[in-house]
């Protein structure tokens, strides 16, 4: 299949262009902050990316093989284009499928595609105040980006701060060496300036200490992704995978789609189980499969995030502990339909894949050591399996055959 047609199938299932204009007119706007304040973030963020990087890999023992990946600091509507252009490549595989069936039956058309381009417009804006960073693994500099020009207004204190795409400064275009700037890219670091200034704010924690805490976890994922090249060919194989076995057939899509929606209902009174997310809902089983394994691999970069920003924190943060004490706080609240909202996007997930993926990395690494924890990076088949990730030990048995 060509390049075009699995373009015009990716945009027969969302309306892209409207999906950008919905999330806009939503985007809540960024913390009330003049442009110099708005540029000493930018520029912490940028400093502290770079000093993050160094206490990580002497932390971790993790270092550079070749790879690279541009740390961007953005806003808001920055984050919100950089996920379009990343779901638009993720997406391929199924727009493919798509193609291939395009016609009679197909579920998707004209309306099809700019209802799901407003939902996935809603869903970006309601998650582009939430994100404090993000990784992206697919992102490659040989694909076209629309990230916007970069902006300073002090008309619009909020929505102006740090719109950036040029990459930290350095020796490279991501502060590495010349040869590294030459190697291919494995992803990308996205950090979200107006949110950390919100957060840090919120918090009423110490500035400078909040914006390398948050480096020093964002940093982790660039490291683990640059020192470990594969895992992004794996994580897209394992995507591309749960994509292909995705039931175009319309009455399947319709009858998962009324399965779920009566789950919400169930879930806005109370009732049905709390901890099932919306996509849970309209899974195959064989796409249930799939997802078990991408779920430990993420619980396992999230919980080494974790452990490694507050391994290194006391070593160059001083006021760590309140950050984290006041931090966890903060990720357990809301209100009943922001609480509601995490449940079925599967944030709540997200945050028991930080909990259980640090156990699992506490544990490992006071039974192997770190060097032993490392083999973990050796390759796929070494990756821990959902399972292994609540029972460490299990782990520690198949890879270093002990303790019997």
């Amino acid at each position: 299949m060509s390049q075009t047609e699995a373009a015009d199938g990716i945009d027969s299932m969302v309306d892209w262009d409207l999906a950008l204009t919905t999330a806009r007119r939503l985007l809540r706007p960024g913390p009330d902050v003049s442009v110099d304040e708005a540029r000493r973030v930018v520029a912490d963020l940028r400093e502290f990316a770079q000093l993050a990087e160094g206490h990580v890999r002497a932390y971790t023992g993790l270092q550079a093989t070749g790879a690279r990946a541009p740390v961007v600091v953005v806003d808001r509507a920055g984050w919100t284009q950089a996920n379009v252009d990343a779901f638009r490549q993720i997406l391929e595989p199924l727009a493919e499928k798509l193609a291939e069936r395009r016609g009679a039956d197909s579920p998707m058309g004209a309306l099809g595609s700019r209802v799901t381009g407003v939902e996935t417009g809603a869903l970006l804006a309601f998650l582009s105040s939430k994100v404090l960073g993000q990784f992206d693994p697919f992102w490659s500099d040989d694909v076209p980006t629309t990230v916007p020009e970069p902006r300073h207004s002090a008309e619009e204190p909020g929505a102006g701060i740090g719109t950036f795409v040029e990459p930290v400064a350095g020796g490279g275009p991501d502060g590495h060496s010349a040869e590294v700037a030459m190697a291919p890219p494995v992803g990308r670091l996205l950090l979200v300036a107006p949110n950390v200034a919100h957060i840090e704010r919120e918090l009423e924690v110490d500035p400078r200490d909040f914006r390398l805490w948050v480096c020093l976890h964002e940093e982790t994922h660039r490291v683990q992704f640059t020192a470990v090249p594969w895992l992004r060919d794996h994580l897209r194989g394992q995507i591309r995978s749960f994509l292909e076995h995705t039931d175009l057939d319309p009455s399947a899509v319709f009858g998962q789609l009324r399965q779920g929606l009566e789950q919400v209902g169930r879930m806005a009174r109370g009732g049905g189980d709390q901890n099932v997310s919306f996509l849970d809902l309209v899974q195959t089983p064989e796409q249930r499969e799939v997802l078990d394994r991408v779920t430990a691999v993420m619980s396992l970069l999230e919980g080494h995030a974790d452990v490694v920003m507050d391994g290194v924190g006391p070593e160059v943060i001083p006021s760590v502990a309140t950050i984290r004490d006041r931090f966890q706080h903060r990720r357990s609240g809301g209100n009943w339909l922001d609480q509601l909202l995490k449940r079925l996007l599967g944030l709540d997930a997200k945050l028991r894949q930080y909990r259980d993926g640090a156990a699992f990395v506490r544990t490992v690494v006071s039974r192997v050591g770190q060097d032993g924890f490392n083999q973990v990076w050796s390759g796929p088949d070494a990756l821990p399996s959902k399972a292994e990730i609540t029972d460490p030990d299990a782990w520690v048995r198949r890879v270093h055959g002990f303790p019997n």
